[in-house]
């Protein structure tokens, strides 16, 4: 079981503009051509920041008129917000959980929920940041989009010079690079002792 963080970033490292939109992505391709099939496939539970949230409950009848369903995911999520959020309408039987505060006991429902699949940090970078600063990100899985946006939400609010980051893979597609990149097996032995057995 390992905790990703899957997400898309345009070239010049950013998930979404200013506005929280993500509409600078859908013209790059579909999700079923992308590596999202297989890797959706292998996800027990997920967690997800309030904007990612809100800018799927701003999304949700398209999503619906498109695909019948305005919540796309079967499996327990856990979406991080200071504030209250309302439901996600026609979302009813969907596992959502809202929930605030540290990562670690939130991440340790996950796991329980998710049986013997990995864990998804949806996003955004700031909520994928929490659980690195936590020592519970394995892997950083980034769709590079043919795009630049100048400015926006990034796609990883962190400085992490030690212990790098290792490179494990690079696919080349139609219009997105997808890297894939798994923290070093030093950042696990020298957090062992300090954070949650996994």
């Amino acid at each position: 079981m390992k905790t990703q963080y899957y997400t898309a970033s345009s070239l010049d490292g950013f998930l979404a503009t200013e506005d929280d939109s993500l509409d600078w992505l859908f013209p790059l391709g579909s999700l079923e051509s992308s590596s999202y099939p297989g890797f959706i496939a292998e996800v027990g539970a997920l967690a997800m920041g309030s904007a990612t949230y809100e800018w799927m409950l701003r999304h949700a009848q398209e999503a619906m008129a498109e695909t019948g369903a305005a919540w796309p995911y079967t499996q327990p999520c856990w979406v991080f917000s200071s504030r209250e959020l309302p439901p996600m309408p026609g979302a009813q039987d969907a596992e959502i959980h809202f929930v605030q505060g540290d990562v670690r006991p939130v991440h340790a429902a996950m796991r329980a929920a998710a049986g013997d699949k990995n864990l998804w940090v949806v996003g955004g970078g700031d909520l994928a940041g929490q659980f690195h600063d936590a020592g519970l990100l394995d892997e950083i899985i980034v769709q590079i989009g043919s795009a630049t946006l100048g400015q926006g939400k990034p796609l990883f609010p962190r400085r992490v010079l030690s212990p790098r980051l290792q490179l494990e893979a690079v696919r080349h597609g139609r219009a997105a690079l997808s890297r894939a990149k798994e923290l070093a097996p030093c950042l696990a032995t020298c957090w062992q002792g300090c954070l949650p057995q996994k």
